[in-house]
């Protein structure tokens, strides 16, 4: 292979130069510029044009003269069989197919030059190319088959990732695994074009090399012996995709069960009133009554608590059950526990009421009264059911620790219940309560809430003021804290007196009505630790027994009470009516009358004026007047207000969200969307 470098004023004249010393064609040489010319300033300066020619053999010329040369000397040797031509694949000179182009194959760039076009390639991402050792920054290069090229891509290659992670209650082990992977990358074979663009393909496998081993060892390192799951930790090690396996589990502790009362007789047909037809008319001939017990009949059994089971964590720690209690029953009127049966001491209606683990059950006598109640019969106070045949005139009162009916009108009256109170006849500037103990401890219970919050506070303040050195040089060590108790309530807690009294207040007025002993015991301390000068020493551990009793009293005010208390009447007029149930207006409806419903309220008739509320929703068929009176509907938050007919001035109130209709409005259904905005549909 002959090589000359040649130089001429431009580019033409040194490549014919050239030519002239290799005596060759432009198609047996291969041309490379090494220098443009330039003419410089006024001629000054000015550079030549620099080739180098090539003097290339054709390969495919001497393969096929080789083959021929083959043929003539099987020829000479007379050999009968002749191999056929295209055996030999006899290849045509593709010289000028190739020149100047360029091509990949196997992964390496080739290319053929040419006189007349210079290959170019263009470098893709991800591609380091190299022209004799040296990297190349351009993106587009002239190449020439005198220079060596190196294309080089890089692979990429990740470990697995997999993390243990146990719960806090070293009940669950889980394995989070996401699977490595190996990235090969590389430069595909391209046609041969004049210009051609490099590019990368890849080739992913997903590789796992999390191996069981690894995860034994991270168990064992977390001390978990119990609870694995060998085909969860199999699964783990051969995935190919990201995901979480549950590889070990303990055994959570079973709980037990509370102490119960099994009922003997059935409650769920208890007295409910008046029935309200199909055609929109009140029966009050259809109600229902529990049939009366008779004395020495078993009304329930008592079921003591039963314990619930161990559990193991993965770490084989034991996890205790959770402790189960029995239940407290209180026996009223006509009733006797008889080892773990309940029974009959008398005749009559079974109540039974419950408050989380408090249970109790009497049984009910009933009093049927005879004409009016009035100044000539006097109030009626009974323990059990009270029936009044006639009407209950002004300023009397009826109370009953079981159901009150009454067939005609109560007028200036009140009438209070621990059960249901119907009535037949109009309720006219009156006063009725059911499920007086349900309301009752509902107001204790906010009391006693805000009473615990502020001695806890009370306890705080003195807990710091003991450990000064201060206080133990003082007479209060020795003399007791009730004159650092009268400073604190004096100087700091000046509402806490005020609410205890009014709770001290309500117990005493409600006493009857209340089921346990211990909303009056912590009137009594209350009373003697803050309400009182005495001379008696007192402790912190005091202060500290009273506040965990209040804890337990707030809790159990807040438990929720079956509402079998409701209220039916027909109509009312300037009242009110509370009641920790239902409360059904069945007849011509209420007015200016105010209604508090811890269940639902439903009105069948009209309401005009007052204000109305149903802790579980209110149904009314139309409310306001003409005139515009205003009348107040209010619900919590996440019940809703059913009105067929609201006239100009009704307010609705939904929780905080009030709306005043100006206009009259139909089938109207107010609620609270899932992003607190009212809706009226």
């Amino acid at each position: 292979m002959r090589k000359v470098v040649s130089k001429g004023k431009n580019i033409r004249e040194a490549i014919s130069i050239g030519l002239e010393l290799l005596d060759a064609t432009k198609q047996e040489v291969d041309i490379e510029i090494l220098q443009q010319e330039t003419k410089g300033f006024m001629g000054i300066r000015g550079k030549q044009a620099v080739v180098q020619l090539t003097r290339v053999e054709s390969i495919e010329a001497k393969e096929e003269t080789d083959v021929f040369n083959e043929l003539e000397k099987m020829i000479e040797e007379d050999q009968t069989e002749l191999p056929k031509l295209d055996t030999y694949k006899i290849k045509q000179p593709q010289v000028e197919s190739l020149a100047g182009k360029v091509w990949v194959e196997n992964g390496r760039l080739q290319c053929k030059s040419s006189p007349s076009h210079f290959p170019m390639v263009t470098i893709g991402e991800g591609i380091q190319f190299y022209k004799n050792n040296q990297l190349v920054k351009e993106k587009t290069v002239i190449v020439s088959e005198l220079d060596v090229y190196d294309l080089k891509v890089k692979h990429e290659e990740r470990e697995t990732r997999w993390s243990v992670k146990m719960d806090l209650n070293k009940l669950k082990v889980e394995v989070k695994v996401d699977p490595g992977y190996t990235i090969t990358r590389f430069v595909p074979d391209t046609e041969a074009g004049h210009n051609i663009e490099l590019r990368v393909e890849e080739k992913k496998e997903v590789v796992n090399t999390l191996r069981y081993s690894d995860l034994m060892k991270k168990l064992e390192n977390l001390r978990v012996i119990h609870g694995f799951y060998q085909d969860e930790i199999v699964k783990a090690t051969q995935t190919e995709s990201e995901g979480i396996f549950l590889i070990a589990e303990g055994i959570k502790a079973q709980p037990g069960k509370d102490g119960w009362v099994e009922l003997k007789v059935n409650i769920d047909d208890i007295n409910e009133g008046p029935k309200e037809t199909s055609g929109g008319r009140v029966d009050f001939r259809e109600t229902k009554t529990l049939p009366n017990v008779e004395r020495g009949q078993v009304v329930a059994v008592i079921h003591p608590p039963e314990p619930g089971k161990m559990g193991y964590t993965v770490t084989n720690e034991p996890l205790p059950a959770k402790q189960t209690h029995p239940v407290i029953v209180r026996t009223g009127n006509g009733v006797s526990v008889v080892d773990d049966k309940i029974v009959a001491t008398e005749s009559g209606r079974p109540q039974v009421e419950e408050r989380g683990k408090l249970v109790k059950v009497a049984i009910l006598p009933k009093l049927v009264h005879e004409g009016n109640v009035n100044l000539a019969t006097g109030n009626i106070r009974f323990k059990g059911d009270v029936e009044i045949v006639g009407e209950v005139d002004e300023r009397m009162v009826v109370e009953a620790e079981g159901d009150v009916t009454v067939h005609k009108t109560v007028t200036s009256a009140t009438i209070t219940s621990s059960g249901a109170i119907v009535t037949y006849g109009n309720i006219i500037s009156s006063e009725i309560s059911a499920g007086k103990s349900n309301l009752l401890i509902v107001e204790l219970g906010h009391l006693i809430g805000t009473l615990h919050r502020d001695a806890e506070r009370i306890i705080s303040v003195i807990r710091q003021l003991t450990l000064s050195p201060a206080f133990k040089s003082s007479d209060f060590s020795r003399g007791g804290l009730q004159p650092l108790i009268r400073i604190l309530l004096e100087k700091k807690f000046k509402d806490f007196q005020t609410q205890a009294k009014r709770y001290v207040e309500v117990v005493r007025k409600g006493e009857d009505y209340l089921l346990e002993d211990d909303w009056r015991q912590v009137s009594v301390s209350l009373t003697h630790l803050f309400l009182s000068i005495t001379n008696e020493v007192t402790s912190l551990e005091r202060i500290k027994d009273l506040s965990m009793k209040m804890k337990e009293l707030h809790e159990q005010s807040e438990t929720p009470v079956e509402p079998d208390s409701y209220i039916t009447v027909p109509n009312a007029l300037n009242s009110k009516m509370y009641c920790s149930g239902n409360i059904l207006v069945l007849g011509q409806g209420a007015v200016n009358t105010k209604i508090h419903s811890g269940g639902k309220l439903k009105i069948s008739g009209i309401i005009r004026g007052g204000e109305v509320y149903g802790r579980l929703g209110v149904e009314i068929n139309e409310v306001g007047a003409e005139s515009g009176t205003p009348t107040l509907i209010s619900v919590p938050a996440d019940q809703t207000i059913s009105i067929q007919k609201a006239m100009e001035g009704t307010i609705i109130r939904l929780g905080s969200t009030k709306y005043t209709f100006n206009q009259t409005t139909y089938g109207v259904r107010g609620r609270l969307d899932s992003e607190g905005k009212l809706t009226l549909h």
